[in-house]
């Protein structure tokens, strides 16, 4: 995304509506009236810029407006893409990019704004339907042949996420109501079936008699868990973690402490073995170690130059007569006679050319 502002003004504006606690239109337009967010298409830009610039809002903005986000958001979604579409400066205006798969979510959306007699909501939803203001596409994003792009965060703010406890989806109220009558319904059965019709037998007492209530209370139990979870701690549980912490730091200090003094102590050996008298070791740390190692490394190089040099010193007095100097002089070249190098030479005889004098008469 090359126009990192653009989601951070989004979701500053969807927050501030957010603590509204409201999906009323007039709220929303008090906010964007205040923060002055039409003038976020007045940046001098030019046609293609603005293009880009508005695609990008429309994507930041559609992002919200569709799952898994909470009702709230969505519908601050939608009216901020009403507004953005309306006070875009592209001419042509450019269009609201849809996904064919995502265009089943906004219909069903649609539907609980009408279901929960959200007019304003619809009457917008409505507008933007009649103005062509989406365009219904294969991808969400365009696609061309053998491109390759960085890939684009598209995570959107946690906070706006609707956290749906999938526990309480499951087990509702309306199928416990479906199972209690049907647990009635199957007691009655078994007391027909049976030989006692007042009481089912025991051989039928396959399902336990409390079972839609042992579930009501595994539910109840679980909400409760998860409120108890979702408070932050007060002071008193702080400061019972901390002292559990630090008491747990006392104990593993102790132990140490046990440790160390039982490693300290050297059991004195009998004198029928005294030459297998145990020595304790001092500890010293590293850095002291390392220094000695240092120094002892440096005395054995001394040592061995030392002993070179001496035997190099004996040896040149024991072969001294043997060996003969070297000499320093370079050496010379013999250079042959003249004789014989005249001699070796070859003659090569040239013929004398007589030049012809013209005749006087």
């Amino acid at each position: 995304m090359s126009y990192t502002g653009v989601k951070v003004d989004c979701e500053t504006l969807l927050s501030r509506f957010q603590e509204t606690d409201s999906v009323r239109f007039e709220d929303f337009l008090k906010i964007w009236q205040d923060v002055k967010f039409s003038n976020i298409f007045l940046g001098g830009m030019r046609s293609l810029e603005m293009n880009k610039f508005t695609k990008e809002s429309f994507a930041v903005a559609c992002l919200y407006f569709l799952p898994p986000y909470t009702f709230q958001i969505r519908v601050g979604a939608l009216y901020l893409l009403y507004g953005l579409y309306n006070t875009q400066l592209c001419q042509p205006k450019q269009k609201i990019r849809v996904a064919l798969k995502d265009w089943h979510e906004l219909e069903s959306f649609h539907q609980d704004l009408l279901n929960a007699q959200h007019l304003d909501a619809v009457y917008i939803f409505r507008q933007m339907r009649l103005s062509r203001a989406f365009h219904f596409t294969g991808m969400p994003t365009l696609l061309t042949f053998r491109s390759i792009k960085k890939p684009t965060n598209s995570a959107g703010k946690e906070e706006f996420k609707d956290i749906r406890d999938k526990v309480k989806d499951l087990v509702s109220t309306d199928t416990l109501e479906e199972m209690l009558n049907i647990h009635e319904h199957y007691q009655k059965t078994k007391c027909l079936i049976s030989a006692d019709k007042s009481k089912p037998d025991k051989a039928l007492s396959l399902i336990k008699d409390g079972f839609v209530d042992s579930l009501k209370n595994l539910v109840t139990e679980h909400q409760q868990w998860k409120k108890r979870t979702r408070k932050p701690r007060t002071e008193a549980e702080e400061k019972e973690a901390t002292s559990q912490e630090s008491e747990g730091s006392e104990r593993a200090r102790a132990l140490a402490k046990i440790k160390s003094k039982s490693y300290n102590c050297v059991t004195v050996a009998p004198k029928s073995r005294r030459h297998r008298q145990v020595e304790m070791a001092s500890v010293t740390p590293a850095s002291n170690s390392k220094k000695r190692t240092r120094q002892k490394a440096r005395k054995s190089t001394r040592k061995t130059a030392i002993k070179q040099e001496a035997l190099d010193l004996e040896d040149d007095k024991e072969g001294g007569s043997k060996r003969r100097p070297k000499s320093t002089r370079l050496p010379i070249i013999p250079e042959e006679d003249s004789s014989s190098s005249s001699e070796e030479m070859p003659v090569v005889k040239r013929r004398r050319t007589s030049k012809k004098r013209g005749k006087t008469s």
